[in-house]
C-alpha cells in the first residue's frame, strides 16, 4: 500500500468518527432531527471499518489515527465551530503528526 493511500484512509477514517460525533451531538444536544442521529451512527460504522483497510496492526494503527484525529479536531473546530486554532494547538497538531509519521511510516525489518 502506498503512503499516501495510506494517509487517504487516515482521512476518510477521521472525517466519518469526526461527522458522526458531531451529527449526533447536533440531534442530541441541539434538538436536531433524528436523522442526524442516524446518519452518525452509519458515518461511525463506517469509521470501524476503514482502519482495517491498513496494512499494519491494530495498535500501531490506532496510536496513529489518534495524531490523526487531533489535527483533524482542530480543522473541524476551525471550519465548523469557527474556533480559530491558536499557536499551542498548531505546535501539537504537529507534534501529533510527526508522531504518525514515526509510528506508521518508519522503516522496519
Amino acid at each position: 500500500m502506498s503512503f499516501l493511500q495510506s494517509l487517504f484512509y487516515f482521512l476518510i477514517a477521521g472525517l466519518c468518527e469526526i461527522g458522526g460525533g458531531y451529527s449526533i451531538w447536533l440531534w442530541l444536544k441541539e434538538g436536531k432531527s433524528i436523522w442526524l442521529g442516524a446518519l452518525g451512527i452509519l458515518l461511525l460504522v463506517i469509521y470501524c471499518v476503514i482502519p482495517t483497510l491498513q496494512p499494519s496492526n491494530f495498535g500501531r494503527v490506532y496510536a496513529a489515527y489518534g495524531g490523526i484525529f487531533i489535527v483533524l479536531s482542530l480543522l473541524w473546530g476551525w471550519q465548523v465551530d469557527k474556533v480559530v486554532p491558536d499557536k499551542f494547538d498548531m505546535l501539537g497538531g504537529w507534534i501529533a503528526l510527526m508522531g504518525v509519521l514515526v509510528i506508521m511510516y518508519a522503516p522496519r525489518k
